[in-house]
C-alpha cells in the first residue's frame, strides 16, 4: 500500500479520533439514548469512511452531524414517535451536577424529539434557523415554531431555569 493510499486512512482515524467525543455528545442530545447515540454515530462514521476521500477537504464534522440528525428523524418516523426513557440509564451523581442542570436536563428529556433536536441544533450546536430546518429536513417556520413550543414547554416543566 503506497503513502497516498494511508494518507487517506490516516486523515480519517485522526478526524475520528478529534472528533468522536463531541459527535457523540451531540448525538445523545438528539437522541435522549446513549446506545441509541452510539449506533447513530458508528453508521454515521461508517458512511464518512465511505465518502472521505470526497468529504475531508471541506467539513467532514458538518457532514457527520448531517447524517446524524437525519437517521435520527428516520428512525423516529419509522419507530412512529415512541417516546424514550424519561432518565438516561447512567445517573449522574447529585455532587457533580448542578441542581439546574439535573432540571434542565430532565425537562428535555420530557420534550417531543423533533423539538429536542431543534433545541441542541440551535442552542448547542449554534447553528442558524436555515442550517437548522437543513439538517432536520423541514422549513425554517417548522424549525421556529418547535423552538418556540420547545423553549415555552421548558419554562412550565422547570420554571427554576428563568
Amino acid at each position: 500500500m503506497g503513502p497516498a493510499a494511508n494518507d487517506g486512512r490516516d486523515g480519517y482515524i485522526a478526524f475520528v479520533e478529534n472528533h468522536q467525543h463531541r459527535l457523540l455528545r451531540a448525538a445523545y442530545l438528539v437522541c435522549g439514548n446513549r446506545h441509541q447515540a452510539e449506533d447513530l454515530l458508528q453508521d454515521a462514521l461508517l458512511k464518512l469512511a465511505l465518502r472521505w476521500s470526497r468529504v475531508r477537504e471541506g467539513d467532514p464534522a458538518a457532514y457527520v452531524r448531517s447524517i446524524l440528525y437525519r437517521d435520527t428523524v428516520s428512525w423516529w418516523r419509522r419507530r412512529r414517535r415512541e417516546w424514550l426513557s424519561a432518565q438516561p440509564p447512567e445517573r449522574v451523581s447529585a455532587e457533580r451536577d448542578g441542581t439546574l442542570r439535573l432540571a434542565l436536563r430532565d425537562a428535555v428529556g420530557q420534550l417531543p424529539p423533533r423539538q429536542r433536536a431543534v433545541l441542541v441544533l440551535r442552542y448547542y450546536e449554534d447553528l442558524p434557523d436555515a442550517a437548522t430546518a437543513e439538517g432536520l429536513g423541514v422549513t425554517v417556520g417548522t424549525v421556529k415554531s418547535q423552538c418556540h413550543a420547545a423553549l415555552r414547554r421548558l419554562r412550565e416543566l422547570a420554571p427554576e431555569l428563568g
